[in-house]
């Protein structure tokens, strides 16, 4: 039985490139705030939140369930990959450049809390946290030399940029 899912695995890792991978997996760590490996639905729902988007818990648990290859209320990294694979597939594609800018800015503006141009390691851990994502240390230290490109300690709006795009 290991096999399917070994073959499971590889094969929806190859649907994105690498930086794809590294950012989905990031998401996916963010996200399973125990980090059991597994997301579930109140998982789920706290992120959904601080998307602004509410739903019902049978909702969010028949989601869940639908992502999950054995339909149980808990989906794991593999599953998120293929669900997030199959959320892409159903999006149109004529997104325009200047959307794109215009959204990266927002997020951005959201971790450089004092509006500097600049995105601290406390700046960082302090929105995670507003927005319910608390992170470990080890998780900042990774997200900060990750996109840290010029090694200032810090994350400009271009290496904000080139991170996420």
């Amino acid at each position: 039985m290991a096999k399917p899912s070994q073959r499971r695995r590889s094969s929806i890792k190859k649907e994105f490139n690498e930086k794809e991978l590294q950012d989905l997996r990031t998401a996916f760590e963010l996200i399973d705030s125990n980090q059991d490996g597994r997301i579930n639905p109140d998982e789920f729902k706290i992120m959904l939140k601080n998307l602004g988007i509410e739903l019902e818990d049978e909702k969010i648990e028949d989601l869940i369930r639908s992502a999950s290859h054995a339909g149980i209320e808990v989906i794991d990294e593999n599953e998120f990959l293929t669900w997030i694979k199959h959320i892409q597939d159903l999006r149109p594609e004529s997104k325009s450049e200047d959307d794109d800018s215009k959204e990266l800015m927002e997020a951005f503006r959201v971790f450089d809390l004092d509006n500097n141009g600049y995105i601290t390691r406390d700046e960082l851990r302090t929105a995670m946290e507003k927005i319910g994502e608390p992170v470990t240390e080890v998780q900042l230290t990774e997200f900060i030399t990750l996109a840290d490109t010029d090694k200032d300690g810090r994350i400009n709006y271009e290496e904000f940029a080139r991170l996420l795009s």
